[in-house]
């Protein structure tokens, strides 16, 4: 049975989609060092805390993930499919 808390961590399920759907898959890894290149310090713990849900995002963390995924804001929110 999934808890209301993980329901609501729409960003956290999206971006762990995002990397997988990559073809090859983007590991969390390879995402934390596409950030760092964009000037935010996310190490591969804080986005696997992100993914399960044990971690908030912070608005420009958003954007950054955003961008290294090449996903839209909106999409990371769950407004688009």
């Amino acid at each position: 049975m999934t808890s209301g808390r993980a329901k609501k961590n729409i960003v956290g399920r999206r971006i762990a989609e995002a990397r997988s759907s990559r073809r090859p898959q983007l590991t969390q890894d390879a995402l934390s060092g596409r950030l760092a290149r964009l000037g935010v310090e996310l190490d591969r713990a804080a986005i696997a805390k992100i993914e399960n849900n044990h971690r908030r995002v912070l608005d420009y963390e958003l954007k950054a993930l955003a961008r290294a995924l090449s996903v839209e804001v909106s999409w990371l929110l769950g407004d688009k499919r």
